[in-house]
């Protein structure tokens, strides 16, 4: 099969299209042909080595700059599984089953759930495909039975492409932080593939949304339905109030950080899975305890989340924000394009069909 091998930590040099062996599914096991994956800043970040505590810059300085970054450590202080297929997004279509594996149907297409929790959902401990396994930069991928999903709607193969990581990682904050139709809910980087989903997920849980976006995509921002949109860089406490906010979702973190935190409300939440504007923050302690605030770290899903989506695509609560597709083998100019932060939506890479 064709497929993107990624050969280390690095720059797009790294990306190699090449022909490997089909994978074989084992006990347990099902074969996908993956009909399309979409593109993340988790992709990104894995091949540069962003979670290296060694790195303090966000993830476009780093593109920028540490092309050869010779970084050891790229999985948070572990290596990676270099020689890896990335790709943590995955729609396909099961064609083959391993021994003691009864469902999904061959022929049904699904739906990756790419945080798997691997000791049980009383354990935090989780693996990622693409990450800590092969994943869906490929014609085929093999993967669990139990993580993935059947899903039945008139959604295109690219359009289910857009979710799993993007709209999982979302929920997920949405889940642990308690949102209700009772709460203020500002949500950061709102045009990102992550944060455009957040804006979904809180709207149709009935709470009122404060988007925050670049100036040039503030109306696109608002096509999703939040109650206000305010300009990236501006301070929020400014714009809202102090204390205004009940829960703050936020994958941007970097120097604005602080100010979230004077933006919440007494007994307010503070949910995140991510730091593109940079990984170290500054805060004053007392923003914290003095207001009794909940700060939340989103990374293992919890168990009802991805059902949960299953259900919202069904039901048609939430839409596919597709901004391109990109045949597999250009991979690399996929993720050029990416990094310019020119787009609203997801991109896709359609493996060639067999």
């Amino acid at each position: 099969m064709w497929a993107v091998v990624t050969t280390g930590n690095g720059g797009y040099d790294k990306l190699d299209y090449r022909e490997v062996p089909i994978p074989v599914p084992g006990p347990g096991e099902v074969l996908l042909q993956v009909l399309g994956a979409g593109v993340n800043n988790t992709e990104i970040n894995t091949r540069l080595g962003w979670y290296s505590s060694s790195v303090a810059c966000g993830t476009e300085q780093l593109s920028a700059t540490g092309q050869d970054s010779g970084i050891e450590d790229g999985g948070w202080n572990e290596k990676t599984p270099f020689p890896l297929i990335q790709g943590t997004d995955c729609c396909g279509k099961v064609i083959a089953r391993g021994e003691e594996v009864t469902a999904p149907d061959i022929g049904k297409r699904v739906l990756v759930r790419a945080c798997m929790r691997s000791n049980g959902f009383d354990s935090l401990d989780n693996i990622w495909m693409a990450s800590d396994f092969d994943g869906a930069f490929a014609q085929y991928v093999k993967v669990p039975a139990s993580e993935v999903f059947a899903v039945e709607c008139d959604w295109s193969d690219i359009e289910l492409a857009t979710i799993p990581c993007a709209y999982g990682t979302a929920e997920n904050m949405v889940h642990r932080a308690q949102v209700t139709t009772a709460d203020r809910v500002l949500v950061t980087g709102a045009s990102g593939g992550v944060g455009s989903a957040v804006v979904q997920l809180v709207k149709r849980r009935g709470a009122e949304v404060v988007a925050v976006a670049g100036r040039a995509k503030m109306d696109s921002v608002r096509q999703l339905g939040p109650d206000r949109v305010i300009p990236r860089g501006s301070d929020p406490c400014a714009e809202l109030g102090e204390s205004s906010i009940d829960v703050v979702i936020d994958n941007v973190a970097g120097e604005g950080f602080g100010q979230l935190l004077k933006v919440l409300a007494r007994g307010g939440r503070y949910a995140s899975s991510g730091a593109i504007a940079g990984p170290l923050v500054s805060m004053d302690m007392r923003d914290f305890y003095l207001k009794d605030l909940r700060l939340i770290g989103c990374t293992a899903w919890d168990e009802p989340v991805f059902p949960s989506l299953i259900r919202y695509i069904e039901r048609g609560e939430i839409k596919p924000l597709v901004a391109k597709s990109f045949e597999l083998k250009d991979i690399a100019a996929a993720q050029q394009e990416f990094m310019k932060k020119t787009h609203f939506g997801k991109f896709v890479l359609v493996p060639p069909r067999p």
